[in-house]
């Protein structure tokens, strides 16, 4: 048992059953036992790998369509250049060095800003930047920003953002808690607690007893804070996460620990907890605050933005094993049994714009 097991365990006993935001909050943001705040996750040493550290393709493309992004919006200066959960910093480094060679005016002319909650991970990013590190500033919110325009990325962000669970039975929809079973250990349970049914999809009618629905009010939240930014100042962004085009059923609540799948109340601050993001919801968000929204998969977005050319580029040159190394790159980031279809891409802009693979 984990020590943030006892604990949890500890404060059920004395308060009763949790919700599972409040779990998935105590397991990857508790300030002693914390996941996020007690380890370093990625990488091969870690729990999981990301986009950006599979290759700097990745954070290429970024660059390139925050380059576009800019241009077609008027090129206005000064602006702002954020990501925001920038895990490692190896996205930033990466775009900011393809925005540099692009277009060196909208680099040296952007405020350069990391949203950022760890302390452990900031130190961890500075060394990542290098000599950006200078010029970057280390916020705690999208709030902190200056009012510019804002260029933004998040990778995924909004998947360890806290789900709340509702589980439907004879009663009607009931929210889902962690609680304790006779033998003392952490378990499902339905609540009290009802939902809406005004905030359930259409296919909720005729689910079967036993079916999930995720809702995520604390994602709308951090994205009402980015859509409310590009709303009054201009600019445009890019989400990545893996999720689902449209809202809908289903229990994706899951653990990640040592690069292999574990049960989700196994271990409690040691293993990774997400659910899959709703893209639908938020680019709702988005256009409720006036924003034009694209969605699309990230092998799309990745394959359209050029993707196959630029490794084509890097392997010119290069010896036998590293076209290999570029071949896998590739088909992790944008073959469809791998990331590509799994993970989704949400681009946002206060004016339309058409830049591929979506209109927004």
């Amino acid at each position: 048992m984990t020590r943030l097991a006892g604990r949890i365990k500890d404060l059920i006993v004395a308060s009763g059953p949790i919700s599972v935001a409040d779990y998935m909050a105590m397991c990857l943001f508790d300030p002693e036992d914390g996941y996020y705040t007690t380890r370093e996750p990625f990488g091969v040493e870690g729990d999981f790998t990301t986009a950006p550290e599979i290759s700097q393709m990745f954070g290429e493309i970024v660059g390139v369509w925050l380059t576009a992004a800019w241009q077609a919006l008027g090129r206005p200066l000064p602006a702002t250049i954020a990501e925001i959960g920038p895990g490692r910093g190896t996205l930033m480094k990466d775009l900011l060095r393809t925005i540099r060679r692009l277009e060196p005016e909208f680099a040296s002319g952007s405020q350069i800003a990391l949203i950022e909650a760890s302390p452990r991970l900031v130190e961890v990013q500075r060394r990542t930047l290098g000599e950006w590190s200078d010029r970057a500033a280390w916020l705690s919110s999208v709030d902190e920003l200056l009012a510019n325009p804002l260029f933004i990325v998040g990778n995924e962000l909004f998947d360890a953002i806290p789900v709340r669970q509702f589980v439907k039975t004879r009663g009607g929809w009931r929210e889902r808690m962690v609680g304790l079973d006779e033998a003392g250990d952490l378990s499902f349970f339905a609540g009290m607690a009802s939902l809406d049914d005004t905030l359930l999809p259409v296919a909720s009618a005729d689910a079967p007893e036993g079916s999930i629905f995720e809702i995520a009010p604390a994602r709308s939240a951090v994205m009402t804070g980015i859509a409310g930014h590009i709303a009054k100042a201009g600019g445009a962004g890019l989400l990545f996460d893996y999720g689902h085009l449209a809202s809908g059923l289903g229990d994706t609540l899951q653990a990640v620990r040592r690069h292999a799948y574990d049960p989700v109340l196994a271990h409690p601050g040691e293993a990774d907890l997400t659910s899959h993001v709703d893209f639908e919801v938020l680019a709702r968000e988005a256009e409720r605050h006036g924003l034009a929204a694209g969605l699309a998969t990230q092998g799309e977005f990745l394959l359209a933005m050029g993707l196959l050319e630029r490794a084509g580029s890097l392997g010119a040159k290069a010896d036998e094993a590293r076209r290999e190394e570029l071949r896998n790159e590739v088909e992790r980031l944008a073959a469809p049994d791998q990331m590509g279809d799994l993970f989704k891409v949400l681009a946002i802009s206060r004016e339309p714009i058409e830049l591929a693979p979506f209109k927004v």
